[in-house]
């Protein structure tokens, strides 16, 4: 079984879409998410940009994405070639 990631590194601008997309408030996502206002509100304003698994699952849940969604997390940066 594949252990997840520590954290997940995600998009604030593309949670802050989607919930305001939902007709959420913060308040009413974080709730949902089970989640601060104040650390979904630095998600979505980049003052944060990482996640642990379990906040980001609850989030992600949260706001209808699919348990194999990526739409708000960075792709996993790739070692640069050496010339």
């Amino acid at each position: 079984m594949e252990q997840p990631p520590p954290t997940y590194q995600v998009k604030g601008a593309e949670i802050r879409k989607l919930r305001m997309q939902a007709g959420l408030s913060t308040d009413e996502m974080a709730r949902i998410a089970l989640i601060s206002r104040r650390y979904l509100n630095h998600l979505e304003n980049g003052y944060r940009t990482r996640m642990r698994p379990g906040p980001y699952q609850r989030l992600r849940t949260a706001l209808g994405l699919s348990a194999d969604s990526e739409q708000i997390i960075h792709p996993p940066e790739t070692p640069s070639e050496k010339r």
